[in-house]
């Protein structure tokens, strides 16, 4: 996606779909779009079709309506609908919404630009919220959410979303799905659906790279969660439990956790399982060899809109997660969503986590030997768990 144009979208997911019922045949025929265009997407980088122009930045922020008492308030749909504006989106739960920054060449003033642009937002945002009768509020995860606040009767009128739930408890065969996170306290629950994902809120950074540079970029963004998520840590409490410094991790993993039991598939919400080597499209080879198609939703158009490959890459939630976009001539890139800090605690405070995060990346992905070659993977993989904890 070119500078200027709309906003960065974090994998499809915030893509309405047509349906929320899946047939066999609908299956089949999203695999085999799914295969089409992952072998398109290779081909595609063997050829230099991707985009290899300058970088670019945006953002994703996920926010709270709360009430006076600091409760969240399920009002996203009037707050939305007056609010009218592109930037600010829905999310899973009736108490969040999404705030996006519209992307920007990274250069010069870039980072003042999506930082006016946040505030602006925000303070719009702020003014509508007291409209409603309610605030908003940036922080990982709630102190003062109950559990019985996460209920589908709080879930945002989509139908992503509740096909999203049908299918997590399909692949879990109705299972309940179960929280077991021990830190400072100890805290272990069941939940019959996945609304204990809406429980946790990123501040989402994206860079668009040439794509000569972006295994590099990716690599390098795996390199620095750990010391991201130690510095922006924002989640210790859930449901009036100490926990990890950053619970937003854990709860996370476990909320869409649609492993069979007996079955070797891989977690959705995961640090991924090795660096990326020189093709970047091997990350949807693995997407489509390791994780199962949650949302078979088919759609009409070319291959090159990339649409079932976007869709199920939006269901797989690496903490760093690599995308394809596609500009306003339809030309593919490939960018790095980095999704392992917290929303908050201020505005400032995140477009600074930002700028750390574009700055050093950019130093780590040009360094003459790549440093990801002096760390082994599975070091990054630990480093990021205890840092979170």
């Amino acid at each position: 996606m070119e500078a200027g144009v709309a906003h960065f979208e974090g994998g499809a997911m915030g893509k309405e779909i047509g349906s929320d019922g899946f047939t066999e045949d609908d299956f089949a025929r999203f695999g085999q779009r799914l295969e089409q265009e992952t072998a398109h997407a290779h081909k595609t980088y063997r050829a230099g079709g991707f985009a290899n122009a300058g970088l670019v930045a945006g953002f994703e922020l996920e926010a709270w309506l709360i009430d006076e008492h600091f409760f969240p308030a399920p009002r996203n749909v009037s707050f939305l609908q007056r609010m009218a504006s592109p930037l600010v989106v829905p999310e899973l739960s009736l108490f969040n919404v999404e705030i996006n920054g519209t992307p920007q060449a990274l250069r010069a003033t870039a980072l003042s630009q999506l930082e006016g642009e946040l505030i602006a937002t925000w303070q719009r945002c702020q003014q509508v919220a007291a409209d409603e009768g309610v605030a908003m509020i940036a922080i990982g995860t709630l102190p003062t959410l109950r559990e019985r606040d996460l209920s589908l009767s709080s879930m945002s009128p989509f139908k992503r979303y509740a096909a999203l739930n049908e299918q997590v408890l399909r692949r879990r065969g109705g299972r309940p799905l179960t929280l077991d996170i021990a830190g400072i306290e100890t805290l272990t629950a069941t939940h019959s659906d996945v609304m204990l994902e809406a429980a946790t809120t990123s501040f989402q950074v994206h860079l668009q790279t040439p794509v000569s540079e972006v295994a590099r970029t990716y690599n390098a963004s795996q390199l620095l969660a750990a010391p991201l998520v130690a510095l922006a840590a924002n989640s210790p409490f859930l449901f009036g439990r100490a926990l990890w410094h950053e619970t937003r991790i854990p709860l996370f993993e476990q909320a869409v956790d649609c492993r069979q039991a007996g079955h070797p598939e891989r977690m959705r919400v995961t640090f991924g399982s090795a660096y990326l080597g020189k093709d970047p499209t091997a990350c949807f080879a693995e997407n489509l060899s390791s994780y199962p198609v949650l949302l078979p939703y088919v759609e009409e158009g070319p291959v090159t809109s990339y649409a079932h490959l976007r869709l199920h890459n939006g269901t797989i939630w690496r903490w760093n997660r690599l995308l394809i976009g596609l500009d306003k001539e339809q030309v593919p890139h490939l960018r790095v969503e980095q999704r392992v800090m917290p929303a908050g605690p201020s505005l400032i405070d995140m477009i600074a986590n930002a700028a750390l995060y574009y700055g050093a990346v950019r130093c780590l992905a040009r360094q003459a030997e790549a440093p990801e070659a002096r760390l082994p993977f599975a070091v990054a993989r630990e480093n990021f768990y205890r840092a979170a904890r």
